[in-house]
């Protein structure tokens, strides 16, 4: 595929062309200054969804979808070759969309500031295949102020099929939406990880970057200009989700909704954290790599990770082509937001090893229930034997130290012993000198500490099934 130089994308059903690409103007950014300033900024962080639009993209088959996404932390040229909508490209006045009918019939908005984005989150959930009963999950991402939820969450609930003639629907099966190269001065979007690595080779100082909602709010909220990026949203290497029979390899660039809906039911531990993961904005593209990549220490998908004994597979450009290693997770976080990964390197993959788990859990200690960074997060796997002696233990907690860490002590102290109240309260001084969490906005010292030591009692008590085990 020749790479282009011009960005082209679309907005509303107009083609748009940009002979300049500039890496720091995000979507709402350039929406708002082409005069459709129903796109709002709220939070400039994803977490309030007034900047909610839909892009209409390839999904991994190849065919176009809407995805709702958040404007304020989607880059511009991250738009190349795809299809931009808003609240005020859906419908008019004479004209409104079924989303909008049923928002201003049932009395879903008062202001009016976070209507528009409300509108684009049921527009994508609308629309989204298979949907026979709606996700109120859909709104999650979306904050309202004056109207409260219930006549918002009651014209989600009232959308019906959209009708065959349906000019939207027509769209999905007859837009020709692409991920393209693109190669500008600071922008440059490779369609192979041999070409990405090569451009890592040229400028050694570029930064990666996939969804950006992590890397993108260095410009959104400290206003430092993002420099040269390379973005791997079109390197199908990262976008492979291999499931074979003694593990899953997923690409990192694989975005989380993604992995939620073709890893269903194959890890559940990862299927009790996605629920409780940012929101279906952010979840529409992030990816595991760019959590992995970020290295926080607060990064919740890192945590089930851990328990779950992932490896990396790492990638860089070598004399003879690609050479590649394999990092245990575990061996990968080194310090503070420092990683194993090593100049000129890419994260591949992440490899998750099937095992029989006979208790698994995550448990996500925040301020909100949904959309919120975690407090402390913990995440638990353990195998027991046919007495109920534990052959093997992974506690990992976020939140609590300068990386996302196993209690290995504590692991250590379970195994070879019966799953029971007394191996419990052992385990239980253990872990309490595990950790030396550091207090702040989100919560104190003393309150992690607490939360470290309650989550695995937590975890004992759910995941007992037998009265004797109590």
């Amino acid at each position: 595929m020749q790479s282009s130089a011009t960005l082209e994308f679309s907005v509303n059903g107009k083609s748009k062309r940009l002979e300049t690409v500039n890496p720091n103007l995000t979507v709402l950014n350039y929406l708002r200054q082409e005069g459709l300033c129903g796109t709002k900024e709220g939070c400039a962080e994803g977490d309030c969804g007034a900047c909610t639009v839909v892009v209409l993209e390839p999904n991994s088959q190849g065919k176009p979808q809407y995805s709702a996404v958040n404007s304020c932390l989607m880059l511009l040229p991250m738009a190349h070759g795809l299809e931009l909508w808003t609240a005020e490209g859906i419908g008019k006045p004479q004209a409104q969309h079924p989303v909008q009918l049923e928002l201003g019939g049932r009395g879903g908005s008062q202001c009016g500031y976070c209507t528009p984005g409300f509108a684009m989150s049921l527009f994508a959930e609308y629309y989204r295949p298979g949907r026979v009963e709606a996700q109120e999950d859909a709104l999650v991402g979306n904050l309202c102020r004056c109207t409260g939820y219930r006549p918002i969450r009651e014209a989600l609930h009232a959308l019906e099929q959209p009708q065959p003639d349906d000019v939207f629907l027509s769209r999905l099966e007859h837009s020709s939406v692409e991920k393209k190269a693109l190669e500008s001065a600071q922008f440059i979007r490779p369609v192979t990880l041999e070409a990405a690595l090569n451009v890592l080779e040229k400028h050694p100082e570029a930064r990666f970057i996939a969804g950006g909602t992590d890397l993108a709010l260095e410009w959104t909220t400290a206003f430092k200009d993002l420099g040269v990026l390379i973005s791997l949203e079109a390197v199908p290497e990262l976008l492979e989700v291999n499931v074979l029979e003694d593990r899953v390899e997923v690409g990192a660039g694989v975005s989380l909704s993604r992995l939620e809906t073709e890893l269903e039911n194959q890890f559940p531990l990862l299927g009790e954290l996605w629920p409780w993961f940012a929101s279906r904005q952010i979840r529409n593209r992030a990816t595991l790599g760019g959590n992995l990549g970020s290295a926080s220490p607060i990064g919740d998908a890192n945590v089930v990770l851990l328990a779950l004994e992932a490896r990396m597979v790492l990638a860089r450009a070598g004399n003879s082509g690609l050479e590649r290693r394999t990092v245990a997770l575990s061996d990968y976080f080194l310090s503070y937001r420092k990683t194993a990964l090593e100049r000129g390197e890419i994260i591949e993959k992440i490899v998750l090893p099937r095992q029989n788990w006979s208790h698994q859990a995550a448990y996500k200690v925040a301020k909100r229930g949904h959309d919120d960074i975690s407090s402390v997060l913990g995440a638990f796997a353990l195998q027991l034997d046919a007495e109920g002696g534990v052959v093997k233990a992974r506690l990992a907690y976020g939140g609590v130290a300068a990386v996302p860490a196993r209690a290995r002590q504590t692991e250590g102290f379970l195994e070879g012993k019966l799953w029971n109240r007394n191996t419990l309260e052992g385990a239980k001084r253990v872990l309490e000198a595990e950790f030396t969490p550091l207090s702040d906005f989100r919560a104190s010292k003393e309150y992690r500490s607490r939360m470290v030591v309650n989550l695995l009692e937590k975890f004992f008590l759910e995941k007992s099934e037998m009265l004797s085990l109590v």
